[in-house]
């Protein structure tokens, strides 16, 4: 079993690092410790060691999860695809979600949080790079959608994720993540209240916080890799 306790303090002191060097405001990013495929065993070690934010892909893994760790003061982050027939257990189970790009599927999660009466926390998904095994809005289609988004009552529309292609540098991996950055600056700038960029991983989180990045989602780093 990987040292989570250990990667986690690590990871942490990365991020720090990295917001110094980027002339970044101290804890101006958020960690996600990504534990899809990862037992709860692993995830009580990260939650020890500190860590709050967990995120999650596949549903029926992570309610079996969130049930068994209810007593726990965890903030889960929904980062996989997102069907409309899943939206009342995402929307039940989960604080964040990261990867909508259907307007009839956020209407459904607003429907179902009316029962927690509750507002979730939403990034809209950006496919930065039209790559066609890849789910998310184009960039001509975000504002359209965040304009439609303001009928949902129970949405808090927080900012954008992306996943981009990975590029062999960092300096080429920054200039990608610069590119999301500058659409939600723009976007910001025209007053959407947005306050989240849910970009970079465990291959490349420095240049995503280089980049502007406020929220960062990392597994292997933390857990090792994924267990079949």
């Amino acid at each position: 079993m990987a040292d989570i306790e250990k990667n986690i303090l690590q990871v942490k002191k990365d991020i720090e690092e990295s917001e110094s060097l980027f002339c970044r405001e101290k804890n101006s990013v958020m960690l996600i410790a990504v534990s899809k495929t990862h037992s709860v065993e692993k995830i009580k070690k990260a939650y020890s060691a500190g860590q709050r934010d967990f995120g999650e892909n596949y549903l029926q893994e992570s309610i079996e999860k969130i049930e068994k760790l209810r007593d726990f003061n965890i903030n889960w982050h929904f980062i996989g695809s997102v069907q409309s027939n899943k939206a009342k257990l995402i929307s039940h189970n989960f604080d964040w979600v990261h990867s909508i790009d259907k307007l009839k599927t956020l209407e459904k999660i607003n429907q179902h949080r009316r029962d927690l009466n509750k507002k979730i926390n939403i990034c809209v998904q950006v496919n930065i790079d039209q790559e066609d095994s890849k789910s998310g809005l184009n960039i001509s289609e975000i504002e359209d959608f965040l304009l439609e988004s303001r009928k949902f009552d129970m949405i808090n529309l927080r900012g954008l994720m992306a996943i981009p292609k990975p590029q062999k540098t960092h300096e080429l991996q920054y200039k990608t993540f610069l590119r999301i950055k500058k659409i939600y600056d723009e976007l910001v700038n025209k007053g959407y209240n947005l306050d989240t960029l849910s970009i970079g991983m465990s291959s490349d989180y420095s240049a995503a916080i280089e980049a502007g990045s406020t929220c960062i989602r990392i597994g292997t780093a933390i857990f090792g890799q994924r267990e079949k």
